[in-house]
């Protein structure tokens, strides 16, 4: 059921206070386009991209297709993107520039090239459109945000790559550089040799060039948004199709593993996928899980011979350890299969999975099978928390239901209150109407072009907040530690959970296509010692002298009392620039102390003394 207008405008002004939140979520208003592309930049500032289509809001004369929400107010600013956005990938540079990589041709009504039709003008592809968009599969469009709400995108010629590239992926390494991976030249529901990009590139650009990489060439159709990660080690793991590799990026070598079981991963069986939270406790190790997906082999991805919509999910779970042993292992498995969920990573340490559809895959396309245009069907409401610390068989339990299917073109990002912002949904070749949908090509359209906005309140939201003092602004790579001031309240009236209080670090990452690229969750080293007022002082590291655990750039930083996360501080990672960056030694923390009546205190609360 989608939201009617009005229901949005009255769910906004509803007072936080006037209920209890904990596991709802709640509409606060409307981008103005879909969330295809969505990221925090600022703390108050949320950046939407969508693909070139006729969207209602308007800038410059023209649909907009991208906008700015102040977190604050819940209102769309229009931001002129000068070319076609149409999936494509996203980080942040170490000096907090963000990066939108690539697109797809410029189109007119329909999602139809610009210069398809006979009697195109010749500049069609270069903006002379109904749409006014130029081709933007070789673009790199920045942006540096500020929360004056005065930033804007920019699309410079110069930063252009040498070829097309749709459906990229990006990370951000450790020296503040974006690596560039994949992609195909014009676009379609899966790739194919024809038009494959199976290379990778950096960003600046150096003078390397393009690398062709083994995996992105054996692993069409199903090579699009290859799946990516820089691991600790400073390898990169890769996976794409039923294949995986570590990829030694500095001398450009891959060292094959084994295939992902049970199912396809990467898009458009997109499965979600992230990394599991990187503790003092496991050596800042990185496992990532994969959930979800569909089990469709190579030769069976062409929706003019199957009906995709009726290709079954999977409820497969799996982790891998790269840098360890490179084995797959079992997780527990979802409730029900689904395509197109999403990770979002909770300063808890939990994952809240949202997001997708029980049949079907992402894409859309014009077959009589499909619903409207949608490949996906069955929307899954129901979000869940995964949460890796307990026993098997009890890891996954439910969240909330939302009203609202978010489908093909979703997207969500944790929000620096601890609250996950979900939107978009539009598995449409353009802006299609709740109010006037089309009856071509097919007369069933369900899914539409959703601009709503929702949030999504988990479960220690209703709870009393702490409010530390000395939150830090910038966070390096060893060097001398810093001290966070707690009270006995923000303890929750029991200064023994001090001992329970973790200093988190989270990277919201570039959200599309129920992937975060870049999104982390780092703990750091604590110790504490309490005071006679009932309080606390929290001893906090910098983060090992190692970029390659999480890369330099924004982040948000939380202090989390016996689960129950603080409002973040903004920080940046590292020196703030793109380049070397300073790595100090180790930082040596003070050992915990505290009072008798204090340690009498954690024996009664079961906390180890």
């Amino acid at each position: 059921m989608r939201p009617s207008r009005r229901r949005l405008a009255a769910a906004a002004l509803l007072p936080l206070a006037s209920a209890q939140l904990a596991n709802t979520f709640r509409h606060v208003g409307s981008a103005g386009v879909s969330a295809q592309q969505l990221f925090l930049g600022a703390p108050h500032k949320l950046y939407f991209v969508d693909k070139t289509e006729n969207n209602p809001i308007q800038v410059r004369g023209h649909p907009a297709w991208a906008t700015e929400v102040d977190t604050r107010t819940w209102q769309p600013r229009a931001m002129d993107i000068a070319t076609n956005a149409f999936c494509a990938g996203g980080t942040v540079l170490g000096d907090g520039t963000w990066l939108n990589v690539g697109g797809n041709q410029a189109v007119i009504a329909g999602g139809v090239g610009a210069s398809d039709n006979p009697g195109s003008p010749p500049d069609a592809q270069q903006g002379n459109n109904m749409y006014g968009n130029a081709d933007g599969r070789k673009a790199v469009r920045t942006l540096l945000p500020n929360d004056e709400g005065t930033a804007n995108w920019v699309d410079d010629p110069a930063n252009y790559l040498p070829h097309e590239r749709w459906y990229p992926t990006l990370e951000t390494l450790e020296d503040g550089r974006a690596i560039i991976f994949g992609g195909c030249q014009n676009g379609g529901y899966v790739n194919d040799a024809n038009q494959d990009n199976p290379t990778y590139e950096f960003f600046p650009k150096d003078n390397s060039g393009l690398t062709t990489l083994g995996i992105l060439t054996q692993t069409l159709p199903v090579n699009l948004y290859p799946l990516v990660w820089l691991l600790p080690s400073g390898n990169i793991f890769i996976q794409s199709g039923w294949q995986a590799v570590v990829f030694d990026y500095k001398n450009k070598v891959e060292y094959p593993i084994a295939n992902v079981p049970d199912a396809v991963r990467v898009y458009p069986a997109s499965a979600a996928t992230t990394v599991l939270p990187m503790t003092p406790a496991n050596n800042w190790t990185a496992s990532i899980i994969f959930c979800g997906g569909t089990n469709l082999q190579n030769n069976e991805w062409d929706p003019n011979v199957r009906n995709i919509v009726q290709v079954p999910t999977e409820r497969s779970c799996v982790t891998i350890q790269p840098d360890v042993d490179a084995g797959w292992y079992q997780e527990d498995a979802l409730d029900e299969g689904r395509s197109m969920g999403q990770f979002i990573n909770l300063p808890d340490g939990r994952l809240f999975f949202v997001n997708g559809c029980g049949q079907g895959t992402a894409g859309y396309g014009n077959q009589s099978w499909a619903i409207g245009q949608s490949y996906g069907d069955v929307p899954r409401l129901t979000s869940y928390y995964f949460d890796r610390t307990q026993d098997r068989g009890k890891r996954w339990s439910r969240a909330g239901t939302s009203d609202t299917p978010r489908m093909y073109h979703s997207s969500a990002v944790l929000l620096p209150d601890g609250s996950v912002v979900v939107s978009g949904s539009n598995p449409n070749a353009d802006f299609v109407s709740a109010d006037n949908p089309p009856t071509t090509p097919n007369n069933n359209y369900k899914y539409f072009s959703d601009t709503s906005i929702e949030l999504f309140y988990p479960d220690y939201w209703d709870k009393p907040r702490p409010a530390p003092s000395g939150m830090p602004t910038t966070i390096g790579y060893g060097g001398t530690g810093f001290d966070i001031e707690l009270t006995k309240a923000d303890l929750a009236d029991a200064t023994a959970n001090i001992a329970r209080t973790k200093a988190v670090i989270i990277r919201t990452g570039f959200s599309t296509h129920a992937l975060n690229m870049g999104q982390r969750h780092v703990e750091l080293s604590t110790s504490f010692s309490t005071n006679e007022m009932g309080g606390a002082t929290l001893h906090v590291a910098q983060l090992p002298p190692n970029p390659a655990i999480l890369a330099p750039g924004p982040a948000m930083f939380f202090v989390v009392v016996n689960g129950v996360p603080s409002n973040a501080s903004w920080v940046m990672i590292g020196n703030g620039q793109v380049g070397q960056q300073d790595i100090g030694a180790t930082t040596v923390l003070p050992q915990p102390t505290w009072s008798q009546d204090v340690a009498d205190e954690a024996r009664r609360l079961n906390i180890q003394v």
